[in-house]
């Protein structure tokens, strides 16, 4: 991983967690060639448990131009007890969490209405 081609390390993202893409916001530029291109994804691997349902995503951002490390990123998204798990880690992209009911209506967004 490369702090040299990042505007900050780790940014907090809130709920918006990425499986794909990159946070451009972020990026510097490539600390090694100084190219500006968007980095691309490599050696992404996607492993899902049968039984679990887990869905684990990893893949490295390198520069386009000289294959320079930017970062790693790991994304996973699970459901339990009856509600999606989503959570981000990367030093581009950032960290983040988000979690949704399965259901139609959200029975917690429901109690906090009484």
């Amino acid at each position: 991983m490369c702090r040299n081609c990042l505007k900050e390390d780790t940014p907090a993202r809130g709920t918006t967690c990425l499986d794909t893409g990159a946070y451009l916001v972020n990026f510097k530029g490539c600390a090694q060639c100084q190219s500006f291109e968007f980095p691309r994804e490599q050696d992404r691997k996607v492993d899902e448990d049968d039984e679990t349902g887990e869905e684990t995503v990893t893949f490295t951002h390198v520069c386009k131009q000289c294959n320079h490390v930017i970062a790693e990123h790991n994304y996973t998204f699970e459901i339990e007890d009856g509600y999606q798990e989503y959570t981000m880690e990367c030093q581009l992209c950032g960290t983040a969490d988000d979690t949704a009911s399965v259901l139609p209506d959200d029975p917690r967004k429901a109690q906090t209405l009484f």
